[in-house]
């Protein structure tokens, strides 16, 4: 059975996790000041290093087990009360599954998951640390189920449908400086209305039909959903 009410994908990146508590990447202090990138977020790098990698991503875990989704997570989940919301997510977190949000496409993989390195097809729910020794059914070690750089982004083809079918898109906590991600604003529709929440604005490449909400996703996702809703 279709849904017929109006489609708004929202493209959501680290700032609005943020508020929770977990570690942003770009930011200043943020994770690859300290990591950087080819040392703990490549297919390299987990050939030369796998404990190295196993431990970068086993910290990410345990941080994400005591975090809890912000006003902005479930701000969007109040929005499928009256819209067809779609969320595409550049997060590993489950944030948004948490609150309650039913449309979740995840761009770069699942921290609560891990994934064969053998055959990527098998990915099983994870929220313990995962160890050397650690094997899918197929006897290969285990790896977070996350998609490193350089790797192919098995959604990307999934997340461009859903914006191509869209009436809004609201852009919440991204720079969109990470691609692919970033490219799945030339699918737009002509004409579609684009609305950006994100401190950091000045980083944001033009786009036609924006409106921007230079503020944290906290306050100006909870403002938008409410004016949306008396629509």
């Amino acid at each position: 059975m279709s849904d017929e009410r109006e489609k708004i994908v929202v493209l959501t990146g680290a700032g609005i996790s943020a508020e929770s508590g977990i570690s942003t990447f770009r930011d200043s202090g943020g994770l690859w000041e300290r990591y950087p990138i080819e040392e703990v977020a490549t297919a390299e790098a987990w050939e030369r290093n796998p404990e190295k990698v196993l431990r970068f991503y086993n910290e990410r875990r345990r941080q994400l087990l005591q975090a809890k989704p912000n006003a902005a997570h479930y701000a969007l989940v109040e929005l499928e009360q009256k819209f067809d919301v779609q969320i595409i997510t550049q997060n590993v977190d489950d944030l948004h599954e948490r609150s309650g949000s039913s449309k979740v496409l995840h761009l770069h993989g699942e921290l609560l998951k891990a994934r064969s390195s053998m055959d990527p097809r098998l990915i099983y729910p994870w929220k313990k640390d995962i160890r050397m020794g650690d094997l899918c059914e197929k006897g290969s070690q285990l790896r977070p189920n996350i998609v490193w750089f350089g790797e192919e982004v098995p959604a990307m083809d999934e997340a461009a449908k859903r914006v191509q079918v869209a009436k809004r898109l609201l852009i919440v906590g991204t720079s969109l400086m990470v691609y692919p991600a970033a490219s799945l604003i030339h699918y737009l529709p002509p004409g579609m209305p684009v609305f950006l929440v994100d401190p950091n604005i000045e980083s944001i490449p033009p786009l036609p039909n924006l409106k921007t909400f230079p503020e944290k996703a906290g306050k100006a996702v909870p403002a938008l959903v409410k004016q949306w809703l008396r629509e």
